[in-house]
């Protein structure tokens, strides 16, 4: 009877994905060949990716608003097979997209949110909104999606004809500048029989890396106050002033920052401070980002900000509520995967640019003031490795899937290095063809590596080895929500209803123009003359130096 049990555990220990009984044997040679073909057809496709890119930043849509985005991509997806499932933990905006049979199932997935006040004409090195004061893609979020599309759209082709057995799961990060809905994805089972997850964003280089990443975890809060209105100068004394408890908190939080460790990040921004001067407010909110290096510094942070919200609530004699708006765990990734990836970026490499493409990094950075002016990456980053110290920094909720299945990150080229992130200069590039050449590329890395996960069955074995004995041997997942939060889909609905219709405008139609930039009449770089000038005179000095170096 013992040695019956001992058999059963074992056989439930076995992940399932070991009994794809029916999946092709392919031997060395078969499988660069077909990676070849992968390679060949990705480029063919490389018009249909730049299409998606375009109209994608076209949109330009913030958290939980990218309706047009979702039904854009879902339709392309079901058009080519996929089955949509559509509104994914109560999300409009969320869905989930599979196609295939049988396992491994390969979860595919990147953000589709962009940024406040971030609109940019690409291609143009300064500010130039398309309309000003509107939302835009100042991360590059437009560019994640198509790239995943391209990329199992050519190994669909591949896994049909070979009649490779798999299922891919594409979905997509919706409101991640909010932390929005990756943990509310876990919460709700849509990952819990996926074998693996690959995760693309945007980036100024091809990489990859594996363990901690070195950024903090987070709990995204919102306290709202609620007093009693009155006359500001006629009976101010029966009033009691929600903004009054609002600033003490945010007083009270600002004396607690000299108390907290180096590494914790905390900031805050009043979303609702009362409506008029001449009455006292009777609700107010404020809405605090609290980040640190690990869950249990994490909570901390979150139960000091709930205690001091209470003492701000008993001195202005208000009532005090909060609510979780979002959560981010610190990221862990995946060693073995991200080692099969980074054997493929060597074989993909950078994107070729060209002297357009450096004049306009180059100019941006200037315009930036970047650390360096070196224009776009030509070497290779190496395979990142686990940090072994961190101060923090941003956090991804792609973390709350890496703690819940083998995940990676594939980093692409598709924006310039040296910018101050989460701004319009971030969208520069976002339409351009350096966001188009650095999309394929990815997609090119992202598909070899798919299918070394399909025909290489140890891929996966040895990922869940890494994630069951080293990430989670002493660290385990748990929830920084609640069974009972929601996600906050009301957010940003008043700032894309008053943008929209003047952004309808300027959707990209594909049909009529070549690319976004021909769209809005840009020829590619647009530098102003002192722009030039500058970028000239270095580089005339940078040839003198090497001139003189070599004939001293």
């Amino acid at each position: 009877m013992k040695s019956c049990i001992r058999l059963l555990c074992l056989l439930l220990c076995v992940p399932m994905w070991v009994s794809a009984q029916n999946q092709p044997s392919i031997s060395p040679e078969k499988l660069e060949t077909l990676k070849q073909e992968l390679v060949t057809e990705i480029d063919k496709n490389a018009k249909f990716t730049q299409e998606m890119i375009d109209m994608v930043f076209s949109f330009g849509e913030l958290g939980f608003q990218e309706t047009e985005t979702s039904k854009y991509l879902t339709d392309i997806l079901k058009k080519n097979g996929f089955k949509i499932e559509y509104g994914i933990s109560g999300v409009p905006t969320a869905w989930i997209a599979k196609w295939g049979t049988g396992k491994p199932l390969i979860a595919i997935g990147s953000d589709i949110d962009c940024i406040p006040k971030a609109s940019q004409k690409p291609g143009v090195a300064y500010h130039d909104p398309i309309i000003e004061g509107a939302p835009g893609h100042g991360e590059g979020h437009n560019s994640g999606v198509p790239l995943n599309i391209t990329s199992v759209l050519a190994l669909k082709k591949i896994m049909e004809r070979e009649k490779i057995s798999g299922t891919l799961m594409l979905w997509p990060g919706v409101a991640e500048e909010q932390l929005g809905t990756k943990a509310f994805y876990i919460r709700d089972g849509y990952f819990k029989d996926v074998d693996a997850c690959i995760f693309t964003h945007v980036d100024d280089n091809l990489a990859v890396s594996w363990g901690d990443a070195g950024y903090n975890g987070m709990i995204s809060v919102k306290f709202t106050f609620e007093g009693q209105a009155a006359h500001a100068a006629g009976a101010p004394w029966r009033g009691k002033s929600a903004l009054d408890a609002v600033e003490l908190m945010n007083i009270g939080w600002n004396f607690k920052r000299e108390h907290l460790e180096p590494t914790q990040r905390s900031h805050y921004v009043i979303v609702d401070g009362g409506d008029q001067p001449n009455v006292v407010p009777s609700k107010a909110s404020v809405w605090y980002y609290f980040r640190e290096r690990t869950y249990p510094k994490i909570k901390a942070l979150y139960d000091a900000g709930i205690k001091i919200a209470k003492g701000a609530a008993m001195m202005t004699d208000t009532k005090m509520t909060y609510e979780v708006m979002g959560s981010a765990w610190p990221g862990h990734f995946n060693k073995p995967i991200a080692e099969t990836m980074y054997e493929n970026i060597k074989r993909v490499g950078l994107p070729t640019w060209t002297e357009a493409d450096q004049m306009l990094a180059k100019a941006s950075q200037k315009e930036m003031n970047a650390p360096k002016i070196t224009g776009l990456d030509t070497k290779l980053d190496t395979l990142g490795k686990p940090v072994t110290f961190s101060l923090g920094g941003g956090s991804d909720d792609i973390a709350d899937i890496s703690w819940s299945l083998p995940t990676v990150v594939l980093r692409y080229p598709s924006n310039m290095p040296g910018l101050p992130g989460h701004h319009w200069s971030n969208a520069i590039a976002m339409a351009t063809p350096i966001a188009h050449k650095g999309a394929t590329a990815g997609a090119k890395a992202e598909a070899l590596t798919l299918l070394d996960m399909l025909t290489k069955p140890e891929i996966i074995t040895q990922a869940w080895e890494y994630y069951n004995k080293e990430q989670t041997k002493e660290t385990k997942y748990t929830p920084l929500i609640s069974e009972k939060d929601k996600p906050a889909i009301h957010l940003n609905e008043k700032i894309m209803a008053q943008y929209r219709p003047q952004m309808k405008k300027y959707y990209y139609d594909p049909a009529k123009y070549k690319s976004y930039l021909e769209q809005l009449g840009i020829k590619y770089p647009v530098l102003r003359d002192d722009q030039k000038a500058a970028i000239q005179s270095e580089s005339k000095a940078a040839e003198a130096s090497g001139n003189s170096t070599k004939n001293p």
